[in-house]
């Protein structure tokens, strides 16, 4: 059921949207060549607890640990570990999530391990950019599928491909809320979208197939065929004329 959120739910997730930010800024200063993803989840679980929230991620059907840290082909859902040292020229996508009295938001990005190449940030930044042309969308009265359309649409035009196995969401009381977001498709797909109405949009770049792979762990998602991916995503509160970000980086 898609949930329209009211102004004291709006200003909780305002809170858990800065606690969230306020981590993915301490990870930024964090990455370097040499650190460890483990390290990186141990920096997000002390800024959330020390603002008096909880992962909205660890012990999710499961998962282990605060963020989810996939470098270079791993798409999403990376866990962290003691292994995975980050070397100069890889790309790391961080993504986060965070309760707070009991609302949570959500948000990613990918990020530069010093110097990369010019392939990688090319990804980073059509990536970034089919984000924010997906939020653009995201106003009262569009349908879902203008946000799905505005991502695909650039995306492709760059010669990249969006990933098709995870979507988009709703966020709030739960992780995953309706409507799913797609980040491809019609734009007269989907739901009407209503102000007070507030999403998790969430583009998955992939240089080459689209198509991805499970790990043995059942969680690491990775390209198919070994290309680079990038994500990124914000929460935002859906209005009339502009969504508004809740999230920064």
């Amino acid at each position: 059921m898609v949930t329209v959120k009211k102004k004291d739910e709006i200003k909780r997730m305002m809170v858990a949207s800065e606690i969230v930010s306020e981590a993915l800024e301490e990870i930024k200063r964090a990455i370097s060549p040499g650190v460890t993803t483990k390290l990186l989840d141990e920096i997000a679980e002390e800024v959330i607890r020390r603002r008096g929230g909880r992962s909205a991620f660890k012990g999710y059907r499961g998962y282990p640990a605060t963020i989810c840290a996939s470098p270079n082909d791993v798409v999403v859902h990376g866990i962290p570990s003691e292994k995975v040292v980050l070397k100069e020229g890889d790309i790391i996508s961080i993504d986060l999530g965070v309760v707070y009295r009991g609302y949570i938001s959500d948000a990613a990005i990918t990020l530069p391990v010093g110097r990369v190449s010019e392939r990688a940030d090319r990804l980073l930044r059509v990536a970034k950019e089919a984000l924010f042309r997906g939020i653009a969308e995201a106003v009262a009265g569009n349908r879902v599928g203008r946000i799905s359309h505005a991502i695909q649409s650039y995306v492709e035009s760059q010669g990249y491909s969006v990933v098709r196995k995870f979507v988009g969401h709703g966020v709030g009381r739960r992780l995953h809320e309706e409507p799913q977001i797609p980040n491809f498709g019609a734009p007269d797909d989907g739901i009407r979208l209503k102000e007070g109405m507030t999403l998790a949009i969430e583009p998955m770049v992939n240089e080459g197939t689209h198509e991805v792979v499970i790990m043995e762990d059942g969680w690491t998602a990775k390209t198919r065929d070994g290309g680079l991916s990038a994500h990124f995503e914000h929460t935002v509160l859906v209005k009339r004329g502009r969504a508004v970000i809740l999230t920064s980086w």
